[in-house]
């Protein structure tokens, strides 16, 4: 790139931190840095013109795990890191909740449902079974009851009379909330360069040389929080998995209200502005959707149209206005790497999907252990 003398010397001289990623993990980073060092030059690179990870691309649940994903969690989690995931989860929410105000990212806790097909009689049974269970172990969380049966009231079909009611789940606005975000991040004098990809980087005992697609410099630390794209710049073990999600034009009279989860949270949809938005499938072709191309799969938006048809919107006619793709960090375990790799160089990766949930707190913790 042919930069101008004050072009580097303003926007990439004597940079303190350097924060790789402008989702909601940087943006809380960055925002926690400026907090603990009021004086210091940080700047966030973005490769996309938006953040291109999952943070404006995802459905805007406010939500901890329902059900089923919670007793899956117990065949390869403790007890007792399965309470602290969820902990974890509902303390970032709050965090979350707490820097923006419910107001201004349409915080809207209208309860969160599972619903069972038809076909998942084992799955649905073993679910209920499991509801007191799961309750008690939840109870010091929440001081209350989290999961109940309720009746299909929303006309679906092909899925089982009663659905598994979560009455502390909630929804957000993502957009309204990463705008939020952003306005903080510029109003503290942070600086954010977007379309810029880092393409490698060398720690040098006191200083991180960067190098990118457009120029090189210089940083005294390098954070990087680029969650599903983390692979391509270190070497944790943090895999990719592609989220496919459409949306309906406004359908007049759509009763639907709240989040809901089908198929073991691998298939999800909510109203928005009377639309549907609806998202997932990837565990139809697990290999396919690990990948970082946010690109659509014709058997995944088959698959979520005839859903669509046949179970969430059966006597509803219904145009489909959009569709898009999310990049999530995923792994073996759902605990989130947060930690320094070299003497200047941290990283804040792998949320497993909870990025709305646990984005605000991993923001945080990767601030702090740079400090």
């Amino acid at each position: 790139m042919n930069l101008s003398y004050w072009e580097i010397k303003t926007w990439l001289t004597n940079i303190d931190y350097t924060v790789v990623g402008s989702g909601i993990v940087g943006l809380n980073c960055a925002l926690q840095l400026k907090k603990q060092y009021p004086k210091a030059n940080i700047l966030i690179l973005e490769k996309g013109m938006l953040p291109q990870g999952a943070s404006t691309k995802n459905a805007g649940f406010a939500c901890f795990g329902s059900l089923s994903e919670i007793i899956d969690d117990l065949n390869t989690h403790t007890e007792q890191e399965v309470i602290e995931l969820v902990k974890k989860r509902v303390k970032g929410l709050a965090l979350l909740r707490d820097n923006l105000g419910d107001k201004t990212i349409d915080y809207l806790q209208l309860g969160g449902y599972e619903l069972f097909q038809d076909t998942n009689s084992n799955l649905f049974q073993n679910c209920i079974s499991k509801i007191t269970e799961i309750n008690n172990l939840l109870k010091p969380v929440f001081n209350a009851g989290v999961f109940s049966l309720k009746q299909n009231s929303f006309q679906f079909k092909n899925i089982k009379e009663n659905t598994i009611f979560n009455q502390f789940e909630g929804q957000i606005d993502t957009g309204k909330m990463m705008e939020a975000l952003l306005k903080k991040v510029q109003a503290k004098g942070i600086k954010i360069l977007n379309n810029i990809l880092v393409e490698e980087f060398s720690d040098n005992e006191n200083t991180v040389n960067i190098k990118t697609n457009q120029f090189e410099f210089t940083s005294a630390k390098l954070l990087i929080a680029t969650n599903g794209f983390a692979s391509q710049l270190i070497s944790e073990t943090v895999k990719p998995a592609r989220a496919q999600v459409l949306i309906t034009k406004p359908i007049k009279n759509l009763h639907i209200k709240g989040t809901f989860h089908l198929d073991e949270g691998y298939y999800y949809f909510r109203n928005i502005n009377n639309r549907i938005l609806f998202g997932g499938g990837r565990n139809l072709d697990f290999k396919t959707e690990e990948t970082t191309e946010v690109s659509q799969t014709d058997l995944i938006q088959n698959k979520l149209e005839e859903l669509l048809k046949t179970t969430i919107l059966p006597n509803t006619a219904f145009e489909i206005e959009h569709r898009w793709s999310g990049i999530m960090g995923v792994g073996n375990q759902k605990k989130p790497i947060v930690k320094q790799l070299s003497n200047n160089v941290f990283c804040g990766v792998r949320l497993g999907g909870m990025g709305v949930a646990i984005g605000s707190t991993i923001g945080k913790q990767l601030a702090d252990i740079t400090l």
